[in-house]
């Protein structure tokens, strides 16, 4: 059965999701400018979107 446009992008999205934000956090600590509490922020923000895409595929 062919997935929609939508399940696509709902696949693909929260995958793209996890990634940007760990290369972010990457990015911002090496050039010193990202506080301890906002790197704990956005690395669970990212692998809250990885979880929500493995749980989708269950």
């Amino acid at each position: 059965m062919k997935e929609s446009k939508f399940e696509e992008v709902m696949d693909v999205a929260p995958k793209g999701v996890g990634l940007a934000m760990g290369i972010a956090v990457t990015v911002l600590a090496v050039l010193g400018e990202l506080e301890t509490n906002t790197a704990f922020i956005m690395l669970g923000i990212g692998l809250a979107s990885v979880s929500i895409s493995l749980l989708k595929n269950k």
